[in-house]
């Protein structure tokens, strides 16, 4: 159902063969004139499925299978409300310390981190030199260990990556509180303020990441402040589960010099896989970040509106906020996974994939 491409069904091919049994074969879209197996019928762009003078739309047997299992397991909160979108011109942050060639990126795996391999490949295939470190939780002197490891490591890198996973099984009241109280060793503390305010560093964070840089306020203050009882924050998807789906978002400001191979209103489809996505924060802090160009994505359908449609707008983020960033961008905070490429991927999805994040945060240290 998923690209809407209709079917005319071979009368010749039986309803108990279209129907059976048929444990082990396949139904493959191939070029006219293919020999290989039994034509079952032929592909149209009407979005309807046909067989000897019945015909049913795509779209009402999409509404069957959905509607079934809606009472158990929602895919919609409520209606959805309009949502202004919004675009901003703020430069990109340009740095002005020496070029480096090969920049290198630390990454940390936390008990329930599952990301790190995509994001080390993406780096890797950026021009970066990735390094992955696993952080030992298992005794207190492990813990110590890994502290004065992290510390050495960060030191001599020039990008910190927090990625996506489950921290601690997604601990209670709020995911990422492990990697937060790892990363407010006053020794780390010191290394990450040091990375942005002396370096001119970056840090970025997808899913359990964005969770984490969230709670230790690096977005969007840009600096390890944590949290008040008003401050922007990710919590629940409205329909109160995991929602893993591709999603279109819109970039509306390429202030971060992690998006500076975009160009704002350019949209961009990625996975999404997350139970703790929701963007929530008063009028005030929205009303600031948009003014301030550090709204960096929202949730738009495939035509680039920004909506509060969940079928779009997954966990129901106010206004639509998908990525946020520090004041002078060189934090970014997101929730869909840019990492999760590669060849022969989500080649049935139509639109751009590639953010080309990882380009951009290498490029900005070439440049």
């Amino acid at each position: 159902l998923g690209n809407g491409i209709g079917v005319n069904i071979e009368e010749s091919f039986g309803l108990k063969k279209l129907f059976g049994q048929n444990v082990g074969a396949f139904i493959l879209e191939m070029a006219d004139g293919c020999a290989e197996g039994e034509t079952v019928g032929h592909t149209t762009e009407n979005g309807r499925m046909t067989r000897a003078g019945e015909s049913v739309s795509l779209e009402d047997l999409r509404r069957i299978w959905e509607d079934r299992l809606e009472g158990v397991f929602p895919t919609r909160a409520g209606d959805a409300a309009p949502c202004q979108t919004f675009t901003s011109d703020k430069p990109t942050h340009r740095r002005t310390l020496p070029r480096i060639a090969r920049p290198k990126a630390l990454i940390p795996v936390f008990p329930g981190t599952n990301c790190e391999y995509d994001t080390a490949s993406a780096f890797e295939k950026s021009g970066a030199e990735p390094t992955v470190m696993v952080i030992n939780n298992l005794t207190a002197a492990g813990v110590a260990q890994s502290v004065e490891r992290f510390a050495a490591l960060l030191e001599g890198s020039q990008i910190l990556f927090i990625p996506g996973g489950f921290s601690g099984g997604d601990e209670p009241d709020g995911s990422g509180k492990f990697i937060t109280a790892f990363l407010r060793n006053p020794l780390l503390k010191e290394k990450v303020t040091e990375l942005l305010e002396k370096r001119d560093g970056l840090v970025g964070g997808i899913c359990n990441g964005f969770q984490a840089l969230i709670k230790l306020g690096l977005v969007p203050d840009g600096r390890i402040t944590g949290q008040t009882s008003v401050s922007p924050t990710l919590t629940f998807n409205t329909i109160g589960r995991h929602v893993s789906k591709m999603v279109y978002t819109k970039v509306v400001s390429n202030l971060s010099p992690w998006l500076m191979l975009t160009e704002p209103g350019q949209v961009i489809v990625t996975p999404a896989s997350h139970g703790e996505g929701r963007f929530v924060a008063d009028k005030e802090h929205l009303d600031r970040l948009f003014a301030a160009g550090q709204v960096a994505t929202q949730y738009c359908d495939p035509d680039g509106r920004v909506s509060m449609d969940e079928e779009w707008n997954v966990n129901g983020s106010y206004r639509a906020v998908e990525g946020i960033t520090s004041p002078d961008g060189r934090v970014l905070g997101k929730m869909a996974h840019v990492e999760r490429r590669g060849n022969g991927v989500a080649i049935n999805i139509s639109g751009e994939q590639d953010m080309k994040v990882f380009e951009a945060g290498v490029k900005y240290f070439k440049d």
